[in-house]
């Protein structure tokens, strides 16, 4: 069946559906990473939005449950130049085709991605609809466009109760991880280094995550935590970041990726901003300026905090883009905190990041060791 990709500027791609039938509209960002199209299309970051994969073959190795990174896809559409129609791969379990169609995911291939991709690049991120629709209204379908935002998008992927995980190992830490759309692989990058790992919904107080697990009849505090990445305008999260500044003003160990480096900014004062098209793709140059070296990252996000509104007696840019120079992370002046744009915990991607986690493993460490002390 033939399927037509309209965007908000007026543009027209023609090719063939895949994925279901009925008409879908969303925010269209593009992706350059050449794999992992399964893991991008059940990262909580793209709810809301259709991906245009720039690499043109996809599909070509299949699906499989284990590399899901959440209990389910939130891509609303996914856009290819030519999707594999069986998958060859020892973990293969279906095909890209028909996962797209079990879980109600609209797409479109036969598209001139190249094009696509220079296009939203030049012209900004912007709303499309996919149809199978022969004849349809150009007006009211500029209409729907112009109608539609990503808005509540936290609030959606977010779970409803706590999830403990445990360590694989010993137990060494105690880690609150606030969901605001967490992938499954940065919970399992803190239990491979012995955290059980209490998840809890991104609009839990912070007096309750303060107060600690509860074992037998008391609490034992968590050791640090951590907020997550997640989808939208971190700055609709309003009720969100006031118990993020609460968590901040309590001093205990905070790290923090993507969505929630962005809300811990907006909590100590710093502003955010969309950017034209993103960072979306696992080749994505970071400078660690403490280090002095560049690592190649994963990123996925359309927002940006803005460096000039970053107070410096509250924090440092510890990381920058290298192709546009944006901020990549913050380290607070605050004692065993600190922040990045990027995913450290790939999936898909490079792990070149993933000492990130090290150290927030031996930020916890600092902060016990301290505490003990003061006991003494």
């Amino acid at each position: 069946m033939k399927a037509t990709l309209i965007l908000a500027n007026g543009a027209v791609f023609r090719g063939d559906a895949i994925g279901a039938l009925e008409e879908r509209v969303c925010e269209m960002v593009f992706n350059t990473s050449m794999t992992g199209y399964q893991e991008i299309l059940t990262d909580p970051s793209y709810a809301g939005q259709g991906v245009v994969m720039s690499y043109p073959l996809m599909g070509n190795y299949g699906v499989n449950q284990e590399d899901n990174e959440s209990r389910r896809p939130w891509a609303e559409a996914l856009v290819v130049r030519h999707l594999s129609p069986v998958g060859s791969n020892f973990r293969c379990e279906g095909s890209l085709g028909d996962y797209l169609r079990q879980h109600n995911i609209a797409g479109i291939q036969g598209v001139d991605t190249r094009a696509l991709t220079k296009l939203l690049r030049s012209q900004g991120t912007m709303n499309g609809m996919i149809t199978c629709a022969e004849h349809f209204h150009v007006r009211e379908v500029m209409d729907k466009l112009a109608a539609y935002r990503v808005a509540g998008a936290v609030e959606r992927v977010t779970r409803r109760e706590p999830q403990v995980y445990a360590p694989d190992g010993d137990l060494a830490w105690r880690v609150a991880l606030m969901d605001y759309g967490v992938k499954q692989n940065m919970i399992e990058c803190l239990r491979r280094r012995g955290c059980e790992v209490t998840v809890f919904p991104a609009h839990t107080p912070a007096e309750e995550i303060l107060r600690g697990e509860r074992v037998g009849d008391g609490y034992v505090p968590y050791n640090g935590v951590m907020l997550s990445n997640g989808p939208g305008d971190p700055a609709d999260n309003v009720d969100i970041i006031k118990e993020v500044r609460a968590l901040y003003d309590s001093g205990i160990p905070l790290f923090a990726v993507c969505l929630g480096h962005q809300l811990l900014a907006l909590a100590t004062g710093a502003k955010t901003h969309k950017m034209t098209f993103g960072h979306r793709g696992g080749n994505h140059p970071v400078k660690d300026l403490e280090a002095g070296r560049c690592f190649i990252t994963s990123q996925n996000h359309g927002y940006v905090v803005d460096g000039d509104t970053v107070d410096p007696a509250v924090a440092q840019v510890s990381h920058v883009n290298v192709n546009d120079g944006t901020v990549e992370g913050l380290k607070y002046r605050r004692k065993n905190c600190f922040t990045v744009q990027f995913h450290p915990e790939a999936s898909p991607g490079p792990e070149d990041t993933e000492y990130l986690f090290d150290r927030f493993i031996a930020s916890m460490a600092e902060a016990q060791n301290t505490r003990m002390g003061g006991d003494r």
